[in-house]
């Protein structure tokens, strides 16, 4: 069978919707007008009921190391309403990422990778 690729990141953001759907989001869903670097979905986080956390995410079906400068594009593509970042990868983030989603002053973006990912999906 023929796959051209496309289907696959596209089926890794409909896993997502589906891993984030299980987590206790509501209201996930793809945007389809992704280029890279920017938002692949939306949902709403509920936390005890109470706060509600309108959430961006990017998918990246990724074997390699996602790095800062990543990390900062995707920063740069949330708008106003968004409060709370969330980036995917099936691969690994490099330290200079991790450091940059949390750095002070910025928005924080949450970090979820290929090992937490599938940990997700078996639970």
């Amino acid at each position: 069978m023929h796959s051209d690729g496309n289907n696959l990141i596209y089926g890794f953001e409909r896993l997502t919707q589906r891993v984030l759907r299980e987590c206790g989001f509501s209201q996930v869903e793809v945007t389809k007008k992704s280029g890279d670097g920017g938002i692949d979905g939306t949902g709403k986080l509920k936390i005890n009921g109470i706060f509600s956390f309108n959430v961006a995410f990017q998918c990246k079906r990724y074997k390699g190391v996602v790095g800062a400068p990543d990390i900062r594009d995707f920063r740069g593509s949330l708008t106003t309403n968004i409060e709370k970042g969330l980036f995917i990868t099936t691969g690994t983030f490099s330290k200079a990422a991790r450091e940059e989603a949390c750095s002070p002053g910025k928005q924080q973006i949450d970090l979820l990778d290929g090992e937490e990912f599938i940990k997700k999906i078996t639970e």
